[in-house]
């Protein structure tokens, strides 16, 4: 792999995490320009298995998380890759794991062992529940976050309805962005003093960080919020509506807009209707509002809408699949959407870094590793000369492609 770029350049992560929220930190990071290293145990990462579909033999899944990363694989049964492991801990600037509580102290890795060897490490643990608190022994996984941080019982179509999960994994995702938010401000204080330290988040806290609002709803009313759909809990309207053939987006919830919107669809007569004449008064009267423009915006085509709303600035969209966030021509132009060459599967695309930085820009530049594709490479910068890592391929202490 050529020289990374990056904010992050000079990082070197080891990445000891499986799945999703610990890989989507390492995929951050090395985005910025991190060198991580990804440690495999010997079948690989469990997401090489989540299959259909594959692309060249390659799980869409794995190649999706783990781009722009080296990969190692080790059999940490073996005392010879522990001390593997252990070399290349001391070396480095991070230690990504999302393993169950205790795992890593069984290894003898623990961030007070390691800690002692390397004391400029930063040791980033991602966990269901955190490290402390009643449920620290438990495993976590993103629907059972999603469901006890109270996410699910403010998603689907309304009250009553069976509750609906976010389709994403947003905790997992979230929880591995807020990880490398936590890692980055760990390292900027690390080279400030020359001290490393422990970060630690979970899927849980990640889930809850997304109920900002309909928090700040419960805290100064006493009362649990409702689903809503696609509408929004504090303005109105904004929310999808129903066209002739399809659905759009309308963000017209402050006045200025709410009077354009009424224009657009010609209806200035809704602005003089008491029961529409402010926020708070369409947030009372939400149902009835929500069938009167359907009524409205049924009678043409979302593109025409979208035409006519762009025309007066009205903040508005299209409910765009997958395939169509895709092709859509910003994502494109904000390199969301990156095509990269993988030594199996050929051309493939991913999902470009969100965040664009004018002078030390992130990049996606390589796919995701063959399992131990890169073993004989680390191996070698780590001082191992080319018997013993043969030696070690032939004991299975390590694989390597």
């Amino acid at each position: 792999m050529s020289p990374k770029s990056g904010p992050l350049k000079g990082m070197r992560v080891v990445e000891l995490a499986h799945i999703m929220a610990g890989p989507v930190c390492g995929l951050m990071l090395a985005d910025m320009g991190a060198d991580v290293i990804k440690v495999e145990k010997p079948t690989g990462d469990d997401s090489r298995r989540f299959v259909p579909p594959e692309i060249g033999g390659e799980a869409a899944a794995y190649m999706m998380m783990n781009r722009n990363k080296r990969g190692i694989s080790l059999n940490l049964k073996d005392p010879d890759a522990k001390d593997i492991l252990r070399k290349l801990l001391a070396e480095a600037d991070v230690v990504i794991e999302n393993y169950r509580k205790g795992t890593m102290e069984k290894l003898g890795l623990s961030y007070e062992d390691l800690a002692k060897v390397n004391p400029r490490l930063i040791y980033c643990e991602i966990s269901g529940f955190g490290r402390t608190g009643p449920y620290a022994e438990r495993g976590g996984f993103d629907l059972i976050a999603q469901g006890m941080s109270g996410l699910m019982s403010i998603t689907g179509e309304g009250p009553g309805r069976p509750p609906v999960k976010v389709a994403a994994p947003i905790s997992d995702i979230n929880a591995g962005i807020l990880a490398a938010m936590g890692v980055s401000a760990a390292y900027s204080s690390m080279l400030q003093t020359g001290v490393g330290q422990k970060v630690d988040t979970s899927l849980f806290e990640a889930a809850i960080t997304q109920t900002y609002w309909q928090s700040a709803i419960a805290f100064a009313t006493g009362e649990k919020p409702d689903p809503l759909g696609s509408a929004h809990p504090l303005n109105a309207p904004y929310q999808a509506f129903q066209t002739s053939d399809g659905w759009i987006n309308v963000g017209a919830a402050n006045q200025s807009n709410w009077i354009r919107f009424l224009d657009v669809i010609s209806a200035p007569e809704l602005n003089d209707d008491p029961r529409f004449s402010s926020n708070a008064d369409r947030m009372q009267n939400l149902p009835a509002l929500v069938d009167i423009l359907t009524g409205y915006l049924v009678q043409d085509t979302t593109e025409n809408w979208l035409q006519r709303m762009e025309q007066a600035h009205l903040p508005a969209g299209p409910v765009n699949d997958i395939l169509q966030m895709h092709a859509d021509p910003q994502a494109r132009a904000r390199d969301m959407i990156v095509e990269l060459d993988h030594p199996t599967a050929g051309k493939v695309e991913t999902i470009g870094h969100p965040v664009k930085f004018s002078r030390t820009p992130a990049s996606v530049d390589h796919a995701a590793p063959l399992l131990g594709q890169h073993t004989r490479e680390v191996l070698t910068e780590l001082g191992y000369g080319t018997t013993q890592i043969e030696t070690l391929i032939q004991s299975q202490a390590v694989i390597a492609s």
